[in-house]
């Protein structure tokens, strides 16, 4: 492998395909811009993203994870943060961490006009499960990596 030099951030395209929500959920994320900085490089213990919300958009349906940890650091603009059912304005230089297993849903929103770009990061950890509580909806990650998405009552999508 030829080792890459440094480079912006914003350099390293964005993903191509937005969401790997099925079809009926990836609206909901319209607006939402990751570029995989993690991937980029070859990591692969844990992810980092550079993310971008436009006004009106979310970054994730509200969600908690099982095994995976998650980490945002707000790099500019004023998103909100939803854990379960508080919110908080979060601004630049703002951080919170989301711990595996607590069982708090969250998400971030951007309720501004102004674009929202934050980094998020995360770990790999293989078998993790999410849980969606407003929607019909559940992940696990399979031995592969990828997710694989079912409805509460374990039909698959």
């Amino acid at each position: 492998m030829t080792t890459p030099e440094p480079l912006p951030a914003t350099a390293i395209p964005p993903e191509t395909t937005p969401t790997a929500y099925p079809e009926k959920f990836a609206a909901q994320v319209a607006g939402r811009r990751k570029r995989k900085l993690g991937n980029f490089f070859g990591l692969n213990n844990f992810g980092v993203n550079l993310t971008e919300l436009a006004p009106g958009a979310v970054s994730a349906l509200k969600h908690h994870h099982a095994r995976q940890d998650e980490f945002i650091y707000i790099l500019s603009g004023e998103p909100t943060l939803v854990l379960d059912d508080k919110t908080f304005i979060m601004q630049a230089g703002d951080c919170y961490g989301f711990a595996r297993g607590a069982g708090v849903a969250h998400q971030l929103r951007n309720d501004s006009d102004s674009t929202v770009r934050y980094l998020e990061i995360g770990d790999r950890t293989a078998g993790d499960q999410v849980v969606y509580p407003d929607d019909d909806l559940c992940a696990m990650m399979d031995d592969s990596g990828k997710w694989v998405f079912t409805h509460k009552d374990g039909r698959p999508y």
